[in-house]
């Protein structure tokens, strides 16, 4: 069996805060073995983006749990050009927005958002497994709430400066300091949050990126995907 057979339809699960290289990681190892990818992030900043399009208070929980069924978003998965649409819009670049990125995590909590969001990527991935593919899913639940059944399950992290200092070059500014303080502020809405929250379970494989190259990451998840896959 080739290694790219032994990824066929397989679910690669991989969690972790932002700065902590998942979408990096995730495109690199579904190119490697020719998957396909689903950033989970993308789809609640883009659920953020019409929420704050539409001027729906992103702070009251009602009003966005009345809403969440209006707009209707859509994900490419091919890693090579992964897309994002909101009723037929390309988002790809408002959804980076400093506004968006403010309000995610306010979004995010809401029960209502999430299990929509939650059964829309469980259809992706129903829908790459029917046709043959794997997949690599990324975001904050998918090794516990998304895919928990996953047979490649990561939870990735890195220091909080490699993380600021990541992040810092991907939105181009050069205050690492308050991006720390706005990736602090992110993480503990996200793991205090009572739906869903950002956690690790005990069967996923922590892989702290901080030393490490991107190739050298993707290389160690393809390593543990081709192994899983040839169980």
């Amino acid at each position: 069996m080739s290694a790219q057979d032994s990824t066929e339809g397989i679910v690669i699960a991989i969690d972790g805060p932002s700065g902590s290289g998942k979408s990096s990681t995730s495109r690199g190892v579904a190119k490697a073995r020719d998957l396909r990818y689903l950033d989970t992030g993308a789809m609640y900043r883009a659920l953020t983006w019409w929420m704050l399009d539409n001027g729906v208070d992103v702070e009251d929980a009602a009003a966005v749990a009345a809403a969440v069924e209006r707009p209707v978003i859509t994900m490419g998965t091919d890693p090579n050009a992964p897309s994002v649409s909101v009723d037929g819009r390309d988002v790809a670049a408002e959804i980076r927005s400093k506004e968006v990125t403010g309000s995610v995590s306010a979004v995010s909590a809401v029960p209502e958002a999430r299990e929509l969001l939650v059964r829309t990527q469980r259809e992706v991935i129903a829908a790459a497994r029917a046709a043959g593919a794997g997949i690599v899913v990324e975001g904050r639940d998918i090794t516990t709430v998304v895919a928990p059944d996953a047979p490649v399950k990561l939870f990735l992290t890195a220091s909080p400066e490699a993380r600021a200092q990541r992040r810092s070059r991907e939105v181009r500014t050069s205050d690492v300091a308050a991006t720390q303080a706005d990736l602090a502020r992110r993480d503990k809405l996200d793991s205090s949050r009572t739906h869903s929250p950002l956690t690790q379970t005990a069967d996923a494989t922590e892989l702290d990126t901080t030393g490490l190259t991107l190739d050298e990451v993707v290389a160690l998840v393809v390593k543990l995907a081709d192994e899983a896959g040839a169980r």
